[in-house]
């Protein structure tokens, strides 16, 4: 075997031996996701809604409106509920979001999706922005699931 042959050969056990997040966040399938989100339409009760105002995930578009099952105070002082991230017809994602009331912060988690969202996987921490604006920073990743 020559040495190209072995640098070769040794390139693509290295390749294969990579782990399944290493290689998802190198073919820009995972990484950083920061949106800002504003909520004056937001009442708190159940089906109403927030919209996206910026994102850098393409895939999360200005104007995608996040949808709240749950209506806020249940438990006592904070939102505790399932949410749909609606970017359009078919494409759309679902989590659960956790919100302290008092202090504005939170957590939403989105486990799967439809359309370009189609195994969309994220955790964000949710902050206050300023007046009904609010911050989710986090990672997201998209996962390679078979088809359905």
């Amino acid at each position: 075997m020559t040495k190209l042959q072995g640098s070769l050969a040794l390139a693509a056990m290295a390749v294969a031996l990579t782990p399944k997040a290493a290689l998802l966040a190198d073919s820009g399938q995972a990484g950083q996701l920061h949106i800002t989100k504003e909520c004056s339409q937001y009442t708190g009760a159940a089906g109403s809604f927030c919209t996206i105002t910026s994102s850098n995930l393409a895939q999360i578009k200005i104007g995608t409106r996040v949808y709240y099952d749950q209506p806020f105070n249940i438990p006592t002082g904070m939102l505790d509920s399932n949410v749909v991230l609606n970017v359009g017809t078919g494409d759309w994602a679902v989590g659960r979001c956790t919100l302290d009331g008092t202090t504005n912060l939170g957590v939403c988690t989105f486990s799967d999706g439809t359309g370009p969202l189609t195994s969309f996987h994220a955790r964000v921490n949710v902050s206050p922005a300023g007046g009904a604006d609010y911050h989710w920073d986090g990672t997201y990743s998209f996962s390679s699931e078979p088809d359905r």
